[in-house]
């Protein structure tokens, strides 16, 4: 039950990374204000927030490759690393004074969020391999 709750988490995280990315990409001057800063770059600036987007699509390609390929434990050393990303976007808005709700609510959430999922999978994995370590009891 639990490896069926990570997955899903999991891909839950894959699949709203990648649409967010892509939008950065595709469409950055009407994805960015979600963000939380209070102004964005003009200009030639736009292509900053491709940047992010590109960075989010790899990071969601990253998850989704470890997902697909069964592995798991890195996928859950993968979540807790990546989770450093969202946690550094939340500094940046507050940094630059942008939209503490969401810094809070949006990008301290998500990473928070990714965080609790890579230690459930990592919990998960632990214990299988625990369970296939102990030996079964042999029939006479």
């Amino acid at each position: 039950m639990l490896k069926k709750i990570n997955t899903v988490l999991a891909a839950a995280f894959i699949l709203f990374i990648l649409w967010f990315g892509t939008e950065y990409i595709l469409s950055p001057e009407t994805t960015a204000p979600g963000y939380g800063l209070p102004s964005w770059p003009s200009g030639d600036g736009d292509g900053f927030l491709v940047i992010k987007g590109i960075r989010d699509v790899v990071m969601a390609l990253v998850l989704g490759a470890l997902l697909v390929t069964g592995h798991r434990r890195a996928l859950g050393l993968a979540l807790l690393v990546e989770a450093l990303a969202a946690y550094g976007d939340m500094a940046n808005v507050l940094a630059h004074h942008g939209s503490i709700a969401t810094a809070l609510g949006v990008h301290c959430l998500t990473a928070t969020l990714m965080v609790v999922n890579g230690l459930l999978i990592l919990h998960e994995t632990r214990n299988a391999a625990a369970a296939a370590k102990t030996p079964t009891p042999q029939r006479a």
